[in-house]
């Protein structure tokens, strides 16, 4: 067996075990945090008070204009220069989730604001009440429509998280230099890791692609505009 096929086949169930313990779970939580961050601020954005308004665009602002692994650095090593303290993996999860809810917010602001004003207008007839209307009405039609973006962030954030390596979090990344370091092999070890990602990356994308037929089965874009 070739040197090269061998090394991969060694390092393949710690690049696994990394990625199942930490890869995975960091990027699944990171994201449900955000989608909530993400929500809960668009809905700011949209119908909040002026005051409260401005202190989320800035939120927005800062987050979508500086690099993601600035933020992380500025968490985990700038934070214990005033006095907060956290370990690698609550460090990531909460630059992750800060990262991910102001571009998740900036999605779920679209596709609220592109439902018709009918469609409010409609849930008010019937004798509904703000939050049921957004609950019963806004929030499914809304939905549709950012299935597609909102799939997209989570696939970028899979890779994202190789990110966390540069704080010490030992996920897949992490593990495959750890592995570099004793073997002195990084094309092989990184191209293994570049094909997990990829993996990755492909599964996901072929449910995205099955949850979006599956949508416009049951009811296309048009269709819940209608």
């Amino acid at each position: 067996m070739p040197h090269w096929l061998q090394l991969m086949l060694d390092s393949l169930p710690t690049l696994l075990w990394a990625a199942l313990i930490f890869t995975v779970p960091l990027t699944l939580l990171s994201f449900a945090f955000g989608l909530f961050v993400g929500l809960v601020v668009a809905l700011v954005r949209l119908f909040g008070p002026k005051p409260l308004v401005a202190v989320v665009r800035f939120y927005v602002w800062i987050s979508r204009g500086t690099p993601l692994l600035v933020q992380l650095f500025l968490i985990f090593y700038g934070l214990p220069s005033v006095g907060i303290l956290l370990d690698a993996f609550p460090a990531a999860l909460i630059g992750f989730t800060l990262n991910i809810g102001a571009y998740t917010s900036e999605i779920i602001r679209a596709v609220i604001g592109s439902v018709p004003k009918g469609q409010w207008e409609a849930a008010y007839s019937i004798g509904m009440t703000w939050s049921q209307a957004m609950r019963r009405t806004i929030l499914p039609q809304a939905g549709r429509v950012a299935v597609p973006p909102l799939s997209n962030t989570f696939i970028s954030l899979v890779k994202d998280t190789s990110l966390a390596a540069a704080i010490t979090v030992p996920e897949m990344f992490q593990a495959a230099q750890r592995i570099v370091a004793t073997t002195y092999e990084p094309l092989i070890l990184y191209v293994e890791a570049a094909i997990l990602y990829l993996v990755l990356s492909s599964v996901l994308s072929a449910l995205q692609t099955r949850l979006e037929v599956r949508l416009n089965r049951y009811g296309g874009f048009l269709e819940a505009r209608s």
